[in-house]
């Protein structure tokens, strides 16, 4: 078995900052590669961000400039740093992450975290 554990999400006001962090523990062998979706009330989940054991990045048009991943392989982390929030980043931010165990693969997700943005 596998977990994701999801912090840094909360309030904060347009043109702050929030940076989340995710956590990958258990039946680990390698993390082929990890990410964030984000799904608003009434829409469906769509990626954010995500980082490839080669350091390689693809990150969405809507934040673009204003949102930076990245990853601590030694640690089993990514870390989504958010910039110039807008209140259309308000949603339920979902970790996901492609890991290979001795034994089988999971596509592994976690809790999700809540970021709103409002002044």
């Amino acid at each position: 078995q596998v977990q994701l554990v999801e912090s840094g999400g909360g309030l904060v006001q347009p043109g702050g900052s929030l940076r989340l962090s995710c956590a990958a523990s258990g039946d680990i062998f390698r993390i082929n590669h990890m990410g964030w979706y984000r799904q608003a009330p009434g829409k469906e989940r769509e990626l954010v961000a995500r980082i490839t054991d080669d350091d390689i990045t693809n990150i969405a048009d809507s934040v673009k400039g204003r949102f930076t991943i990245s990853r601590d392989i030694a640690k089993n982390t990514v870390y989504l740093q958010m910039n110039s929030l807008k209140p259309d980043d308000t949603a339920v931010y979902f970790c996901n992450a492609f890991i290979q165990s001795y034994w089988t693969v999971y596509d592994a997700w976690g809790q999700g975290t809540q970021v709103t943005v409002s002044s």
